[in-house]
């Protein structure tokens, strides 16, 4: 039976968001999450649908982006792990990079994690740095292995051998033996074949200690929702089936985040925009990110306190959000987060208690955020409460309910602005030439302030931008993201086979997930560097070896301000394979023109502010600010300096004035 519903479910930290296609205009919900279980989350909105008849005779698809393999990584609850490297190599994982929070500290904290007791195993075995076999690996070096795996009895095992990425021969027969034994075992060159022991190696430990969690969760929800099939964000911006994530566990680390940048893309080449900055703003934290054309990705991301080399979306993310607390400190100086209210007391304007000033009380008392805009669409504003924290934080700072309000405002706003330059201007990127795309949340109500700060004249704020993130799974791409690391020399015709074999297995393991061949693009690249460097920037392919450096020295230039006159190395070769989604297109929005449904006067504003619900607004429809425009699950506020035209998707397309 063909599908009929599309359903994107974002699994987050307070609520579970759905965004149902495939019923005429897209419906949105929202749950409370269920940490302990997400799976139930999930089915409760699900029922609150009514899509239980879709989901049993497999009508429905569902896209998910989970936070399973984050929080497992956050609170060190991953499975009882070894390690099996080589002899010699058994604490490479604890030495790390030696590098230092702190240069100048002498006696530095002890952050003790679950690599500090992580065991492991060395093996005889050696290869040389070009693959070649330099001790073999015998019979009884894996027979002595398996004798000590059989003792420590792991739950789960990361194998990662030297030079395995060029040559995998010693790996596979140790992955191959101790499969056979009954082990759940990550290969490093399955899981990142690239140089750097110990990038490569914390990938595949990650992998090892969050596989067994990550596939408990989704066998679960599987089962809870089968026969309806069902995806999986990954990190990098692609969905993957569920059956095949639970083996790739460490590309699950940014699997909600991802969500909202694919959708940002979609909707910049839909408005002819492919250049954006977003911001995701919640109640506890903002993820800022740039697209220049596509999905900007990094190998040098990070979870907790581990570095995380497999490719994921280039995310900075920064604890400023509509919940971050503002407080007074000895010196008298006014700071905002990165502390949260969190979900419980939260705000005070929640009326659960809260005494704090947050910066949702600071909106709540400039009047941003107005009585009657219940907030996720049921939570009703209580201002008098948050009235009377701010007049407490005030009167800390000897200033009025006002100008401590504006204060907060400023600090999180720069806070932001902040993030933004370190994903823009820092690496060689002029905020000038993007337009900011605002979701999550709480993000309309500082979209303009932020443009302004960033000398930026355009902003979007999408339709239902409190919820893009998990209408942003349904349109994300089947998608594998193949790597393969490159001998120091090799030719082209080589170099032309090693990329016809990643577009050959990146499309079988589409294919056997039912993607049909036709569907299936590839794009090429290639990591290079200067030699003797060893950090890579990723070039898009050129037929030729001097177009590809070129196309580095450009690169090199724009992130680093300089190039240098050294030999240029080809260090990986990357194919992503993909294919597009095609759920159901949504209507276009009709051509009408609400009024404002009152003026009010706020404070600081010289002049009246219009009032709109955002969904009485047609497309063309024109709004000059100062101007509020509300909706279930986010308000915008339209500064004076700035319009907005709604689109016939219903998106707000905001430009400063001149």
């Amino acid at each position: 039976m063909s599908l009929t519903y599309w359903l994107g479910v974002d699994t987050g930290g307070t609520f579970t968001d759905f965004v149902l296609l495939g019923d005429g205009e897209p419906r949105i919900h929202k749950v409370l999450s269920t940490p302990s279980s997400p799976e139930r989350a999930i089915l409760q909105g699900i029922r609150d649908l009514s899509l239980s008849n879709a989901m049993a005779s497999g009508q429905l698809a569902i896209v998910h982006g989970t936070t399973v393999a984050t929080n497992a990584a956050l609170e060190g609850k991953g499975a009882r792990t070894l390690l099996i490297t080589n002899e010699g190599l058994e604490d490479i994982l604890r030495i790390g990079r030696q590098n230092r929070p702190e240069l100048y500290n002498l006696t530095p904290p002890s952050n003790a994690s679950a690599v500090s007791l992580l065991p492991a195993l060395g093996c005889p075995a050696r290869l040389d740095a070009a693959g070649h076999p330099v001790t073999p690996l015998t019979d009884e070096h894996i027979a002595t292995l398996l004798s000590a795996v059989r003792e420590l009895d792991p739950e789960s095992i990361a194998l990662c051998l030297l030079f395995s990425y060029l040559n995998p021969e010693h790996e596979q027969r140790l992955n191959d033996a101790l499969c056979d034994a009954g082990f759940a075992v990550s290969p490093s060159h399955q899981i990142l074949p690239t140089r750097g022991e110990y990038e490569r190696g914390m990938a595949t430990w990650l992998n090892a200690w969050l596989a067994p969690r990550v596939a408990d969760y989704l066998q679960r929800l599987q089962q809870a929702t089968a026969p309806a099939p069902l995806a999986i964000m990954q990190s990098h911006g692609g969905t993957i089936a569920s059956q095949q994530a639970a083996d790739l566990a460490v590309n699950l680390l940014l699997s909600g985040p991802a969500g909202g940048l694919a959708a940002a893309q979609r909707l910049g080449h839909q408005l002819q925009q492919p250049q954006l900055m977003t911001f995701d703003m919640g109640g506890t934290s903002t993820d800022v990110a740039l697209l220049d054309g596509d999905i900007r990705l990094t190998q040098q991301g990070h979870i907790g306190p581990y570095p995380v080399a497999v490719p994921m979306v280039d995310m900075h993310t920064i604890g400023a959000g509509g919940g971050s607390l503002a407080y007074v400190d000895d010196a008298g100086l006014l700071h905002v987060g990165p502390q949260s209210a969190g979900a419980d007391p939260g705000p005070a304007c929640y009326g659960k208690g809260g005494q704090q000033v947050t910066v949702t009380d600071a909106n709540v008392v400039l009047g941003r955020l107005q009585p009657d805009f219940a907030l996720g669409g049921s939570l009703a504003l209580d201002v008098p409460a948050a009235e009377q924290a701010m007049d407490r934080l005030a009167q800390a700072l000897g200033l009025t309910r006002q100008q401590a309000a504006d204060g907060v405002l400023a600090l999180a706003n720069e806070h932001m602005t902040q993030a933004l330059r370190v994903i823009s201007i820092q690496k060689g990127f002029d905020p000038a030439d993007f337009a900011l795309m605002s979701f999550g949340g709480a993000g309309g109500l500082h979209v303009c302030a932020l443009a302004d700060n960033l000398g930026m004249t355009q902003a979007i704020v999408p339709q239902r931008a409190g919820v893009l993130s998990a209408e942003g799974l349904v349109y994300a791409p089947r998608k594998r993201e193949m790597l393969q690391a490159l001998p120091e020399q090799i030719d082209e015709p080589l170099l032309h086979e090693r990329i016809a074999q990643l577009q050959q297995q990146g499309q079988a393991e589409l294919i056997a997930e039912g993607v049909s061949a036709d569907r299936i693009r590839h794009r090429v690249f290639v990591d290079m560097c200067y030699r003797g460097q060893s950090s890579v920037l990723q070039i898009d392919w050129e037929p030729t070896l001097a177009d590809r450096e070129t196309g580095f020295h450009t690169a090199h230039q724009q992130r680093f301000g300089h190039q240098l006159g050294l030999p240029v190395e080809q260090v990986n070769l990357r194919v992503q394979s993909q294919a597009q989604n095609s759920p159901p297109a949504q209507p276009d929005r009709h051509t009408r023109s609400a009024s404002a449904e009152r003026l009010i006067t706020l404070p600081g504003i010289d002049t009246p502010v219009a009032v709109y619900n955002r969904e009485s607004l047609g497309a063309g429809q024109r709004i000059a600010g100062p101007a509020l425009i509300y909706e279930a699950v986010g308000t915008t506020w339209l500064a004076a300096n700035w319009h907005a035209t709604v689109d016939s998707q219903g998106h707000l397309l905001l430009q400063r004035k001149a």
